[in-house]
């Protein structure tokens, strides 16, 4: 069974880097042909996809946050990362870690349970 946690500061000053990290337990986030990803929920919004980081190494973000944010792995831990640079109120959001499983059409099939962070001075 493929575990995710997300870890990290749950509040982050404006203007500011907010830093997430994802452990994975269960599995290798090397293991072909997975893909890695972080997803958000503002408050009273949709679902958010931020970008992902694959088996590979590669990594691909949303064009609208493409500019900010950055995905980078720890193989040796096990661990995926998240950086979203310059942060506004507007980021305040649930952030989630999860896996892609493209075999069944690219779906999300494992998920960490989220962390709430709130961007504010």
């Amino acid at each position: 069974q493929v575990q995710l946690q997300e870890s990290g500061p749950g509040l982050v000053k404006p203007s500011q880097t907010l830093s997430l990290t994802c452990t994975v337990s269960g599995g290798s986030i090397t293991t072909n042909y997975y893909y890695w990803s972080w997803i958000r929920q503002p408050p009273g919004k949709g679902l958010e996809w931020i970008g992902y980081i694959a088996y590979s190494g590669n990594t691909d973000y949303s064009p609208s946050l493409k500019r900010r944010t950055s995905v980078s792995r720890d193989t040796s831990k096990n661990q995926f990362t998240l950086q979203l640079s310059s942060v506004t109120p507007e980021d305040t959001a649930v952030y989630y870690c999860a896996r892609i499983d493209p075999s069944g059409g690219y779906e999300f099939d494992y998920w960490g349970q989220g962390t709430q962070v709130t961007v504010s001075s």
